[in-house]
């Protein structure tokens, strides 16, 4: 899991939050607690996907696009982090003479795979309405 899931999420509740479903990547980056030049890199990705609009210049930033009841975290995932559960390294060498060492990558591989296919499956019940609602119940309790 990277932080691009993360932000892309947070900005996307906040944008359905928002009675407008608009703000500039300043607005969202201060909210997220991030730099905004890296909200606005997330945000390209979502831009791309049609999650989210852009408009320039003065007035300008994002805007929702996108129904928040339909938008899954699994959709935002398979954007942001599809692969990022499985590290970069992983311990064994092929080369080796010893069964573990030649078949311990194969094998997490297959782990990392599974666990993944796993979890798409949780943030495919979940919707951007849905953190939100999480949100405002979190927020009452304060």
């Amino acid at each position: 899991m990277n932080s691009e899931f993360t932000i892309a999420v947070h900005s996307l509740v906040l944008l359905a939050y928002r009675s407008d479903r608009s703000a500039t990547s300043e607005y969202i980056a201060d909210n997220v607690g991030t730099h905004p030049a890296r909200v606005r890199k997330v945000l390209s990705f979502l831009r791309k996907a049609g999650y989210v609009v852009t408009k320039e210049g003065s007035g300008g930033g994002y805007t929702l696009a996108c129904d928040p009841d339909e938008v899954s975290l699994a959709e935002i995932y398979c954007i942001t982090s599809i692969g990022s559960i499985k590290p970069s390294w992983c311990s064994g060498d092929e080369e080796e003479d010893c069964m573990i060492a030649c078949n311990m990558a194969d094998v997490m591989d297959g782990i990392f795979s599974e666990a993944e296919e796993r979890m798409m499956t949780y943030l495919e019940q979940l919707k951007i309405s849905d953190v939100l609602e999480r949100v405002r119940v979190q927020a009452s309790k304060k």
